[in-house]
């Protein structure tokens, strides 16, 4: 193979790498390493594929909508969209796409749908553009390279066809956006391609990276070019060298073999990876030193290497294999290039996928001849526009898909030619044109009428118009469609009965009713179909008017569809609520799928029976019954309804009572806490004051009776032997020892035995309760139970507690007024008689939690809490007190804490958390 002439592109990438006349220099004779132009070094045999996590999360998020949907609410869209035929639309556009990724997205119903108001107007911007092209765009060459990018990403050695897959990709879509630029700077004023130029207008086309690919490689036979590297061009030189002498030998050879009748005519061929001639069996001795590498099937014919061709051969092996490793070298390097440019390339390609949909939007709007819909607030300022008071006025809408296959009819019937079908059945193909105009402030529509009249199909026309707005697209009808923008598009569509699930069709209707209800915002959409069927019709009267009146005050708009006379009655009594019919002929006995809004309809059963050509005497003696149940039965359900809202009126105004009363509580609570917060600073210097004052007191007195004892004891220590200084010093350590020892804190421990046997406590007591902070004093304020719990009062904390863990320490009269905080002189953990037998008369650091004696476990694993504790316990001194805080959370690093303190053998005792400490265990340490 001859080297390929070095292009300007490859001369400029040369000037740029470490050494000017290689572009990938190679070190070793089978490469290890790889030098970039620019620098950067790969592995040949392990290339370095790394997996950037936040690359990869920050494509991930590029390429797919991040969604806070819940799982109720993602099934509720789902489910939705099925009843809609959602899928349906996007199968239909998937038609005008160009891409296999858009192909493959709307086969899949992944359509992007504006996630607000924003971004659903952005879509209609490049629908409306898309749809000013005069020419489709060229995506010719750009291919799914999502899973090259993936394996890439992950680590496999791409081939070479994959790499040049991801080259040719960019390439054409950096033609795309050309053709696009030009478009925009061809137009007058800029702007009418502006949305599309917009999409790839911040994109990376990567172009330094497609250039090393086109300088590599040769997409149209995908083999690695000489030009990649200096090595592989010298080795591929060698190469065919040596091909040359080894062809020209093993031609010479198999002549001779000829000459001597050893062949019927010359054969060099290639057997085990080595080049030989073919002799016959019987003059094998004509190759003499020859190696036997096959032989054909017979036997008849031997295949051998020649003996001056084994040193040929071998160097032919050896460079094949370099030639292959060095080639394995250059993809691991463009591999990598691949990778380290993941998230731009996923970036790049998302975008162009965008643009693809957009493209197909704006030929799927020429096919149907749809119009750009315009969304509406409630809030506009009805001078603006005289139809602004409506939030919803579309005209001339006709449901995109009925009207697709009138559209294929003509279509099939013009290409087949004239006369096949008439025009008056073209016609009635296609789907009569429906007006719908909602009010601002109407928040219900109850659309009535006859069966097979179109209401569902009016819903659901009006449900896939909200969605198509949303994703940007336009749909049939006049004018300026007008619409809100809904978040949400919620549908209770069909018959929804299980035997798997046990549902039933009323069943059904309600759980996706009690669905609906859950998830429902101030922005969405519902869609109900017969609403309160497949049950009694009183009851389910009642049910529908409940669920309407409650989804009323929580919605931007609601259409359901009824039988149910009694729902057109709302409107009179909740200007919330509208009415719409579907027409019927009575002259025809047909409906005309027209919709009369502000009216009521009749469902006419016995009317279309009629048409159906059912047994008039039946039809007639169900008039009859018609004419008798009628008075009765209205009379009965208005009734009725009005007990139920009168029921509903008192329910309404005792929930207004009690929240009166609960916020006429809370407004006292607030004001009381904020008099006590207006004064607490004082209080606090004052007892501040108090405090130091009572330790000062002390201070001196302790320092005058210290002073005593030293001046007796050099007062004696002059006057007395020398034999008894050791006599003298041990009576002055013991005055020593006997005065800490009565300035010394009191303890307080409780006897479980002592309270169970001789206190009951009783409102008005003063009592110490454990773990109440060093040894406070609170009130009982209520006694709750048999088994001797209270509640207590310190300060403005209430808490209850059990009879074993207070210590009355005097009785006093039935007041629950709460008692001030007394300072006591000391606190004693909680510890049962064994520890205390245990310790004797060891005593432990005061216990007072400091930075230095505690040790914070919380946010920690398990073994990282283990190994902190035990190095804090360690580090501790001789009877000190350890904190120990481990929070409350699940409670796995509370266990691990609990059982070190138990088996670790320095640990004397410790105290389990208390009512008023959670999340923290005191240990005394020997």
């Amino acid at each position: 193979m001859a080297s390929a002439p070095a292009s300007p592109t490859a001369t400029a990438m040369a000037a740029t790498a470490a050494k000017p006349n290689l572009l990938l220099p190679v070190s070793v004779a089978i490469p290890s390493r790889v030098l970039l132009p620019t620098g950067l070094v790969c592995s040949a045999r392990s290339p370095p594929l790394r997996l950037r996590t936040a690359a990869a999360s920050a494509s991930q998020a590029l390429t797919s909508p991040v969604s806070a949907e819940t799982p109720e609410v993602k099934q509720m869209r789902v489910e939705t969209e099925a009843a809609l035929e959602w899928g349906g639309v996007c199968a239909r556009l998937a038609g005008f796409t160009s891409t296999a990724a858009g192909r493959a997205a709307c086969g899949e119903g992944r359509v992007p749908v504006g996630q607000s108001r924003e971004e659903s107007e952005r879509l209609l911007e490049q629908t409306a553009a898309a749809a000013l092209l005069p020419a489709p765009l060229d995506f010719g060459g750009v291919d799914d390279v999502s899973a090259s990018i993936a394996a890439a990403a992950g680590g496999r050695l791409l081939a070479v066809r994959e790499i040049c897959g991801v080259g040719s990709s960019i390439r054409a879509a950096r033609r795309v956006f050309d053709q696009v630029k030009m478009l925009s700077e061809g137009t007058p004023d800029g702007r009418s391609y502006t949305p599309l130029l917009d999409i790839l207008q911040d994109c990376d086309f990567l172009t330094e990276l497609v250039q090393r690919i086109q300088f590599c490689l040769d997409s149209t036979l995908s083999v690695v070019l000489d030009r990649a590297s200096d090595k592989l061009a010298t080795i591929r030189k060698e190469r065919r060298k040596n091909i040359d002498m080894l062809e020209s030998l093993l031609r010479d050879t198999s002549t001779k073999i000829l000459q001597g009748g050893g062949i019927d005519s010359p054969v060099v061929t290639k057997r085990r990876s080595r080049m030989c001639v073919g002799v016959k069996a019987s003059h094998k001795h004509l190759v003499p030193g020859g190696i036997v590498l096959s032989s054909s099937g017979s036997g008849a014919t031997y295949f051998m290497e020649p003996r001056d061709a084994i040193k040929l051969n071998n160097m032919e092996v050896k460079l094949s294999g370099d030639e292959r490793a060095e080639e394995l070298a250059i993809l691991g390097v463009l591999t990598s290039s691949i990778a380290d440019s993941e998230m731009k390339i996923r970036h790049l390609m998302g975008k162009v996928l965008e643009l693809d949909l957009a493209c197909a939007r704006g030929s799927y709007a020429l096919w149907i001849n749809a119009v750009r819909p315009a969304f509406t607030d409630r809030d506009s300022d009805t001078q603006l526009n005289p139809n602004s008071e409506c939030s919803v006025f579309i005209e001339g809408i006709q449901h995109p898909l009925l009207l697709e296959q009138s559209l294929n009819m003509v279509k099939e019937s013009t290409e087949v030619g004239k006369g096949q079908l008439s025009d008056e059945h073209l016609v009635s193909q296609v789907p009569i044109p429906l007006d719908m105009q909602v009010r601002n402030d109407t928040r219900i529509v109850v659309i009535s009428g006859p069966n097979t009249g179109g209401k569902t199909a009016t819903m659901k026309t009006l449900g896939l118009a909200s969605l198509m707005s949303k994703a940007g697209m336009f749909f049939p009808a006049k004018g300026t469609p007008r619409l809100p923008w809904f978040d949400q598009v919620l549908a209770d569509i069909g018959d929804h009965q299980s035997l798997e699930h046990s549902l039933s069709t009323f069943s059904g209707h309600i759980s996706r009713l009690r669905k609906i209800v859950q998830v429902v915002s101030k922005d969405s959409l519902v869609l109900i179909d017969e609403i309160g069927s497949g049950t009694d019709p009183s009851e389910g009267v009642a049910l529908s008017t409940s669920i309407l009146k409650y989804l009323a005050s929580r919605l931007n708009l609601a259409i359901v569809t009824t039988h149910y006379a009694d729902l057109s009655r709302l409107k009179a009594v909740d200007d919330r609520f509208e009415n719409a019919a579907m027409e019927f002929c009575l002259e025809t006995l047909q409906p005309t799928y027209r919709v009369l809004w502000g009216s009521t309809g009749n469902s006419n059963a016995l009317s279309i029976a009629k048409s159906i050509g059912f047994d008039q005497k039946v039809l007639a003696r169900a008039q009859k019954w018609v004419e008798k149940l009628l008075p009765d039965k209205q009379k009965e359900r208005q009734g009725l309804l009005y007990g139920s809202l009168l029921d509903e009126r008192k329910l309404l105004e005792s929930q207004a009572n009690e929240a009166a009363s609960v916020l006429s509580d809370v407004e006292r609570l607030y004001n009381e806490i904020r008099s006590e917060a207006d004064d607490l600073d004082s209080r606090v210097a004052a007892l501040r004051a108090t405090e130091s004052e009572k330790v000062q007191q002390e201070l001196k007195f302790v320092k005058s009776q210290m002073d005593q004892i030293i001046k007796n004891f050099e007062v004696q220590l002059k006057n007395s032997e020398l034999e008894r200084y050791n006599s003298l010093m041990r009576k002055a350590e013991a005055a020593t020892a006997s005065l800490a020892a009565a300035h010394q804190p009191t303890d307080f421990t409780f006897s479980d035995e002592e309270n169970e046997s001789s206190y009951v406590p009783e409102i008005g007591d003063k009592v110490y309760v454990e773990g109440l902070g060093g040894g406070s004093m609170a009130n009982v304020v209520e006694t709750l139970g048999e088994d001797g719990s209270c509640m207590v009062q310190y300060g403005k904390i209430k808490v209850r507690v059990k009879g074993n863990k207070i210590k009355l320490v005097q009785r006093g009269t039935k007041d629950t007024s709460a008692s001030s905080p007394v300072k006591a002189k000391g606190r004693t953990p909680r510890r049962s008689a064994a520890e205390a037998n245990q310790d004797g008369n060891v005593s432990f650091g005061p216990v007072v939690q400091t930075s230095k004696n505690t040790v914070d476990l919380r946010g920690m694993r398990v073994a990282e809490a283990s190994h902190e504790l035990q190095m804090a316990i360690d580090g501790c001194r001789s009877y000190q007190v350890l904190f120990i805080v481990h929070g409350m959370g699940t409670g796995a690093v509370k266990e691990c804490a609990l059982g070190i303190l138990r088996n670790h053998p320095r640990v004397a005792k410790f105290e389990d958390e208390s009512p008023l400490n959670y999340g923290c265990t005191v240990a005394y340490i020997e």
